[in-house]
């Protein structure tokens, strides 16, 4: 009885009346039957046995969710395009004219091709006692080199004496006052005889507004400031007594009011040998620190809502197309091989403004042509890699 099959069948309803089916009988099965007992799906397994069931289709499903990703990313980046395209219009309306004639012509798109931008920042109507001041506070190039994930940024000492065409000699900044935006790009021009191909002029009042715009900016502060008390913010009472505005060392998240005071600082108590050279290297750091801000991710889900806001403060020639560009470059490129320059002169105490005989040798660094060398003094040009000169 050991080799033979056991005479009961357990069903699956329980006990069954009937014939209980032999060995034999159970060999006689038809082909048919046996076929149709063998497959998985009519044998039955006994007891608590897992119900097959139909494997669900994640590659669909996966394919689905991505195209609809997709498309909802193309749909976020046609209205952010159409926001900020309505800023840069109106922020092109505002350059003059005549400075498109000014400008070198650019060579092939900016993703692909170097250009050099000058940027010129001014806030003559948004302080007392400033209003008709139309003086540049702030004069920089940017130059982009996309071949090696470059950026070379070039401060201008406002207090430099150089040649204004048709007005003898005066201090660069002048030119902006005198000729407004065309007159300053044809004064840079020809003093530093660099092609300038495009012009951004920041209003540095409506600039903090910026700022606020894209959630703050973080910047690296070298050294503890504590400035005089320019610009108080309070009542005349209290600004009496205010002791002026003070900045602590270190990497440091900076609102829009923040950081506009910070690139304005000319005077450091805590450190004398501080000048506006160093000035200009603090708005060079604000203006790095806006500009990569501007190239993030989390700035493009923002561009539905606050694309044309982005703009607001500029004058510009740079078309849609080229802004976007401008800002994948940046996003490309590397903070730590970002160089930056500056140009020097005679501007110690009872100096009288005179370029420095360096200075050629400065802008070569920045156009890339011999390797950065910091500045040997406090007025000295000169370049540096991967932070703002000090």
């Amino acid at each position: 009885m050991a080799g033979e099959e056991k005479p009961y069948r357990v069903y699956r309803g329980g006990r069954k009346k009937g014939k209980v089916p032999t060995v034999g009988n159970s060999r006689v099965r038809s082909a048919s039957e046996a076929g149709r007992r063998d497959t998985p799906s009519a044998e039955y397994r006994g007891p608590g046995a897992p119900v097959s069931r139909r494997r669900p289709r994640w590659g669909l499903r996966i394919g689905l969710g991505i195209a609809a990703l997709v498309l909802l990313l193309v749909i976020w980046g046609v209205v952010g395009w159409l926001s900020l395209a309505s800023g840069v219009s109106d922020a092109n309306k505002r350059l003059d004219p005549n400075a498109k004639s000014e400008l070198a012509p650019q060579s092939g798109l900016l993703i692909s091709h170097s250009t050099t931008i000058l940027m010129l920042g001014t806030d003559n109507a948004q302080i007392v006692g400033r209003t008709g001041d139309d003086h540049s506070d702030s004069i920089m190039l940017l130059r982009t080199d996309p071949s090696h994930h470059r950026l070379y940024y070039l401060s201008i000492p406002r207090d430099l004496q150089v040649p204004i065409p048709g007005y003898g000699t005066e201090k660069i900044n002048a030119a902006f006052q005198l000729g407004g935006v065309t007159l300053a790009i044809k004064t840079i021009h020809e003093f530093t005889s660099l092609p300038i191909n495009h012009v951004i002029v920041v209003n540095f009042g409506a600039f903090k507004d910026l700022i606020d715009a894209i959630g703050g900016i973080d910047v690296n502060v070298p050294k503890p400031i504590h400035s005089n008390r320019f610009d108080c913010p309070f009542s005349a009472a209290r600004c009496q007594t205010w002791q002026g505005y003070r900045f602590a060392k270190g990497e440091q998240h900076m609102n829009g009011a923040r950081a506009l005071v910070y690139s304005r600082i000319r005077e450091n108590l805590l450190d004398p040998s501080e000048t506006d050279v160093t000035r200009g290297a603090r708005q060079q750091a604000v203006i790095d620190s806006v500009t990569s801000k501007l190239a993030s991710v989390s700035t493009f889900f923002k561009l539905p809502f606050s694309g044309s806001s982005y703009v607001k403060p500029l004058t510009t020639d740079l078309s849609t197309a080229q802004l976007v560009e401008l800002g994948w470059v940046k996003f490309r490129a590397s903070s730590s091989s970002s160089v930056h320059c500056r140009l020097g002169g005679d501007l110690g105490g009872g100096g009288n403004g005179s370029p420095s005989e360096d200075n050629p040798a400065a802008l070569a660094m920045f156009l890339g042509k011999s390797a950065p060398q910091p500045p040997t003094d406090a007025f000295a040009p000169g370049c540096i890699t991967g932070h703002p000169l000090q």
